[in-house]
């Protein structure tokens, strides 16, 4: 059944029923945006950005698109079999994929994929471009941004943008790694924002650590905000 789940054809129609879905989501939940603002002098010049939002919120990701669509914005995913799903969907909605994974130890192609992605990465946001990331995916923990995001934001030099996403009515899948959410049509959603964040270019070790720590309790907290205004 697993293999079967993961087959192209699989993938596809999954890719297509998500792509669907998170377009519905878009078109007929009522989105407001907090301190979107933030956001404006990125969207409105030549510089690049980096945005990250939670794994769990990626059915609700197009709330977002209508400020992502005035960048050439593209999304930095798992190449892995279940990745390509959620590839689909989002190219789907005009965000193409960079397909990126944390290579194990020891295992050289798998690295030197990795290293392709990330310089495919910064080149894109040193140019202008935007890249999304749900930085605690593909596996978790959940609400632990890796490391990843932000050497690509080092890197570069260009700012990050947080993301708090969430809607009302939804369905939370409690048992799931990252408790996704599913919004359901005509409902409220809000999207909460907090940037810009920059990571010196000379950071590293515990400065990174540090910043990981923090940027996580941010994103969770503007997160949490955002749940807490769609329920008034």
């Amino acid at each position: 059944m697993k293999s079967l789940l993961r087959s192209r054809a699989v993938q596809a129609v999954l890719g297509w029923c998500l792509g669907v879905y998170i377009r519905v989501i878009l078109l007929t939940v009522r989105w407001r945006h907090e301190n979107v603002d933030c956001v404006e002098p990125v969207l409105a010049g030549a510089s690049g950005a980096i945005a990250l939002f939670w794994h769990g919120r990626i059915p609700l990701c197009l709330a977002t698109a209508p400020q992502w669509w005035r960048k050439d914005t593209k999304a930095m995913i798992s190449p892995s079999a279940d990745g390509q799903f959620i590839a689909d969907a989002l190219a789907m909605a005009g965000f193409p994929g960079i397909r990126i994974s944390t290579a194990k130890k020891g295992d050289a192609a798998k690295a030197r994929q990795a290293i392709a992605a990330l310089r495919e990465a910064v080149t894109h946001v040193e140019g202008g471009g935007a890249l999304v990331v749900t930085p605690d995916g593909p596996r978790g923990p959940n609400e632990v941004i890796a490391e990843g995001s932000l050497q690509i934001a080092r890197r570069s030099g260009q700012p990050v943008f947080l993301m708090g996403i969430a809607a009302s009515p939804a369905a939370q899948m409690q048992g799931a790694w990252d408790k996704i959410m599913w919004a359901l049509p005509f409902g409220r959603g809000v999207v909460v924002w907090e940037g810009p964040l920059y990571v010196p270019r000379d950071a590293k070790g515990a400065e990174i650590e540090a910043l990981i720590s923090d940027w996580s309790a941010r994103l969770s907290a503007a997160t949490r905000r955002a749940e807490a205004l769609v329920r008034r």
